[in-house]
């Protein structure tokens, strides 16, 4: 018995190596993903998904556009930026500008580093509105699942049927909540990063590593931050003795550059290289609070839990594989995204699992969950196969269970596609301003008035709009209460505005 089993160990061991290469499935047969070739049952399958997941996200986002549930926060900004893009012109975000205190013809480059947003642009050419950026968007985080799967399947392939695993995993990550919540809150740059990240880890992995480098390279142009992704990916190439010099490289390039973006990117474009920070518990800036994370490392690690809301979302983020990426030496990677976000000590929104920020980890999670499955299954080597396959099972239940519990669980609600009385009246609303005013809109109102209007936010601060388009029947931002917003609409009256249309809470004004 010690003998098979000391057989079944070599074997396995054997295999584990051969992943590296093309890999050969439970059924004997080959795959070479390394060429891009997939069995063509396979390509067909993969391919539905990837279709099928793209229709649900673009599903929800469009339907939350129609129920007047999107906001100007950040969608709009989105839309004016691309579509000055389309017009060959500099991305700028008047809605962001005006709010924010930059001024109207505020340069989104100065808020964040994203020049990658301009390969949207001709889409700007065939539709022109919000709706173009939500459908887009979808795609995009739909096109990371052919390489979780390829990634899952060349792993997996070494001690079982590779597609055994791969589909429950592709799925999984699919309706993962990392995924979901970008796709719930409106639109992002993120919907670049899964894409991207996915393919610097696959191609990595199928030993492509010029494309893995380009890819990675290619994460600097979604956010200045995400210089923080490559040099995480070049901390996992750290751990591995032949990959070390590539790997201090990977983690210099990608300081730099979020050092470089920040700095000096951005200013340059009219923002402030410390308008984002938020770190005052540490220091004051990067240079003070380093030397305190050095000098006092017990107030970091405090910070890690404080408010204690940070750890349940890193609980939720390495929930969907159970756990398991922290097996993996590629969980390396998440430290510097990671520690970005559950170091600060502003800005909450940085820290809840209720946006977007997890989706640029998310692809990370996933590829780390399954070398650490695969880990773990290598120290029960006649049994290896069932567990990974048990734990693919498993994985894909987690993110089903986990569905109700965030955005997606509305799907199963009548009232997410209901027309309400609301609704009916909000589109009322935004039909009674002219096109090609300037507007001061209600969050939920500037998305449908943005690509024929030039589209103000209806903040606390009078502008002087010819129109209003204000909301008195549910609180908006950047309102703290109703109160307000009646105390606002009523300011408005006193200083000559009439009221044109009113409805349902939804008030237009104008003024001569």
């Amino acid at each position: 018995m010690a003998g098979i089993a000391r057989a079944a160990a070599r074997t396995v061991a054997r295999r584990w190596r051969a992943r590296r290469g093309d890999p050969v499935d439970g059924n004997g047969l080959t795959a070479n993903l390394v060429t891009g070739r997939l069995p063509r049952r396979d390509l067909v399958r993969v391919s539905a998904l990837t279709v099928v997941a793209a229709a649900l996200y673009a599903f929800y986002s469009c339907v939350t556009l129609a129920r007047f549930r999107a906001g100007a926060y950040d969608l709009v900004i989105f839309d004016q930026a691309i579509r000055s893009y389309a017009r060959l012109q500099a991305p700028v975000s008047m809605l962001k500008g005006v709010h924010n205190g930059f001024g109207p013809g505020f340069c989104v480059l100065g808020d964040h580093w994203s020049p990658a947003l301009a390969l949207l642009a001709p889409l700007y050419w065939i539709h022109d509105g919000p709706a173009t950026l939500l459908v887009a968007q979808a795609v995009l985080l739909a096109l990371s699942i052919p390489l979780v799967w390829a990634y899952a399947f060349r792993a997996s392939s070494a001690v079982t049927a590779g597609r055994r695993v791969a589909y429950p995993v592709a799925v999984a990550y699919a309706l993962s909540w990392p995924i979901t919540e970008a796709v719930a809150f409106d639109f992002h740059e993120v919907a670049f990063a899964p894409l991207l990240t996915a393919a610097m880890l696959e191609r990595r992995q199928a030993g492509r590593r010029r494309a893995a480098v380009l890819a990675g390279l290619a994460l600097l142009l979604v956010k200045e931050d995400t210089g923080l992704l490559l040099a995480g990916f070049g901390l996992f190439l750290l751990s591995r003795p032949r990959d070390r010099w590539p790997g201090a490289l990977l983690v210099a390039v990608g300081l730099a550059a979020t050092l470089v973006a920040t700095r000096v990117l951005i200013p340059h474009f009219g923002g402030r290289a410390g308008y984002y920070w938020a770190y005052w518990t540490l220091g004051p800036d990067l240079r003070r609070a380093a030397v305190h994370a050095v000098t006092r490392p017990g107030d970091v690690v405090a910070l890690l839990a404080d408010p204690p809301l940070k750890l349940r979302t890193l609980v939720l983020t390495l929930a969907p594989v159970l756990f398991t990426a922290v097996l993996s030496p590629l969980g390396l990677a998440l430290l510097p995204p990671l520690l970005e976000r559950l170091l600060a000590s502003t800005y909450p929104n940085w820290w809840t699992p209720r946006y977007h920020y997890t989706a640029f980890v998310v692809a990370i999670v996933f590829a780390a969950g399954i070398d650490g499955a695969l880990r773990v299954a290598a120290r029960f080597p006649e049994r290896a196969g069932r567990l990974v396959r048990a734990w693919a099972l498993l994985v894909l239940a987690a993110s089903v269970a986990l569905v109700p519990v965030f955005s997606f669980g509305a799907l199963f609600t009548p009232s997410f596609y209901a027309e309400t009385a609301r609704t009916r009246a909000a589109g009322r609303a935004v039909a009674a301003v002219p096109d090609g005013v300037l507007v001061e809109a209600a969050g939920s109102l500037a998305p449908a008035l943005s690509p024929r209007t030039r589209t103000l936010l209806w903040d606390r601060t009078p502008r002087g709009a010819p129109w209003v388009a204000a909301d008195v029947g549910a609180r908006t931002f950047p309102f703290g209460s109703l109160r307000a917003q009646v105390a606002r609409v009523e300011a408005l009256r006193a200083r000559g505005y009439r009221v044109v249309f009113r409805e349902a809470g939804y008030v237009v004004l104008t003024r001569p």
